[in-house]
């Protein structure tokens, strides 16, 4: 099992394996170690290649790739839960019409694996039809999979859902999250809500994208 890293800052590179610095922090660590800088766009054509044979991945992945700009976005990432640089859309999005919808995030203090956060409201325990996944590649070994996110705690609440444990192997991993979500929220309880909740099921229109370093 490796411990993810804090890839503070996904550095854009000519080609998908340039080598180039980022920084690694760690406890205690006085200089920053240096790590393979990656290309985002030719690493998310990259991912499109592993998704052949899956239509749906290949269909979010193809929208993912119609805006290079967004794939492009670097930012600051935290250690240990490390956000996906680039935000999901979808078909309900969070206030005023939006379509920003969450963020895919990958954890390491129990195991590596995926997940997702996002509203509206909290994610539904029963997620009955909806299903989301993740598609991933590794770029330093070429280990590559799929993983359906279906590990949520109602109690206490939780935010996310996950994958299960996952090994991808050590080095930068690229990944996208696709599908459909359940999420609820506390309304009265009247005949059309009987158990004191809303429910609202979400379509990702266009996946979340993040370049990550186990």
């Amino acid at each position: 099992m490796h411990r993810v890293g804090s890839l503070r800052r996904l550095s854009l590179a000519v080609a998908a394996m340039a080598t180039g610095v980022c920084t690694l922090a760690g406890p205690g660590a006085a200089e920053p170690a240096a790590m393979p800088a990656i290309d985002p766009i030719a690493a998310a054509h990259q991912l499109r290649t592993v998704a052949a044979g899956n239509p749906a991945a290949g269909a979010a992945l193809d929208r993912l790739l119609a805006d290079p700009a967004a794939i492009t976005r670097a930012t600051e990432i935290a250690p240990m839960a490390q956000p996906f640089q680039v935000p999901a859309q979808s078909d309900i999005g969070r206030g005023d019409g939006g379509t920003l919808y969450g963020n895919g995030i990958a954890f390491g203090y129990d195991g590596f694996r995926f997940g997702f956060f996002g509203g509206p409201g909290t994610i539904a325990p029963n997620q009955g039809d909806a299903k989301l996944e993740v598609i991933w590649l590794n770029l330093a070994t070429g280990q590559s999979g799929t993983n359906q996110l279906i590990e949520h705690q109602d109690i206490p609440v939780d935010t996310t859902i996950r994958t299960a444990k996952l090994n991808t192997g050590a080095g930068p991993v690229v990944a996208a999250v696709y599908g459909t979500l359940w999420h609820r929220w506390a309304v009265p309880v009247d005949a059309e809500h009987p158990d004191g909740f809303a429910y609202q099921r979400g379509t990702i229109t266009v996946p979340t994208f993040g370049a990550v370093y186990n």
